[in-house]
């Protein structure tokens, strides 16, 4: 009997040993605000990429290890050189904001690790910006084309980031350089264009000024025609009487023959 209370004693100080050795030896860890963490389980599994740790006090046995990493959101900033459609250089400077996908930290991990602004971002985002561009040509670029540009980098590199557990929160062009002597060619270009423009103007408004005058022209030619076409004989000798009329009512002195031209009308022989 005492030597079996003696093994069960044993066992159970053993076993206290060994619960007090694993926490006299593990790994307390505080993960922050901000933070995330992924662990690996050294003997028993490995890489655990289902179970977050999330911000707070964690304890860890001594031979796991837990990978944090700092999912705020990041900037990367990138100046890059990029053929336009006709093979010149342009030089890009762009930014991208982007943040890891909080529950795929294990997968980022086993994947790129924690420098996968280097190892992922960095490679995506030049890869985006010189198939975007090379769609272009420089006039576009300078001109029209910018907001486009940039719309259709966001959208490609936010597949591309996605799939590897990134999210991209925005993406901005804050430069397009072009060559000097393509500056120069394309803003001769457009103001050839300008003038061209306004001569066209210019043309415009004097045909539709000269076909007014014809417009006009011909209405009061159609209107002499027609007002011809009404008067007659009679017509005319009354309107010869209403004139004589209004004339002998006038305070100038005057002399007034009725019937003296052979069509019967009066005629004014003089007056003061």
């Amino acid at each position: 009997m005492k030597s079996g209370k003696l093994v069960t004693t044993g066992i159970v100080v053993f076993i206290g040993l060994v619960l007090v050795l694993i926490l006299s030896n593990a790994t307390f860890l505080t993960i922050e605000a901000g933070e995330r963490g992924v662990l690996f389980r050294r003997f028993s599994g490995g890489l655990d990429k289902e179970n977050i740790y999330e911000p707070g006090f964690h304890m860890v046995a001594p031979w796991n290890t837990v990978y944090v990493y700092d999912v705020r959101e990041k900037q990367l900033d990138e100046e890059m050189q990029v053929l336009s459609s006709n093979g010149l250089n342009i030089n890009v400077d762009v930014t991208v904001r982007v943040n890891p996908l909080y529950a795929k930290i294990g997968d980022l991990h086993e994947k790129f690790g924690s420098d996968f602004m280097n190892s992922l971002v960095r490679p995506e985002v030049r890869a985006s910006v010189r198939k975007v561009v090379g769609r272009f040509t420089p006039e576009e670029l300078y001109s029209t084309k910018r907001d486009e540009v940039q719309h259709m980098i966001q959208t490609d590199l936010q597949e591309n980031l996605n799939n590897n557990y990134i999210d991209l929160r925005a993406s901005l062009i804050r430069d397009i350089e072009l060559p000097e002597r393509v500056v120069k060619a394309i803003e001769e270009k457009l103001q050839a264009e300008q003038l061209a423009l306004k001569y066209e103007y210019l043309l415009d408004q004097e045909r539709k000024e000269a076909e007014r005058k014809i417009i006009e022209a011909t209405a009061k030619a159609e209107s002499n025609r027609i007002l011809n076409a009404s008067l007659s004989a009679n017509i005319l000798k009354d309107k010869g009487i209403e004139a004589t009329l209004e004339l002998a009512k006038s305070q100038n002195t005057k002399v007034i023959v009725v019937g003296g031209n052979g069509d019967g009308l009066p005629l004014i022989l003089g007056g003061n």
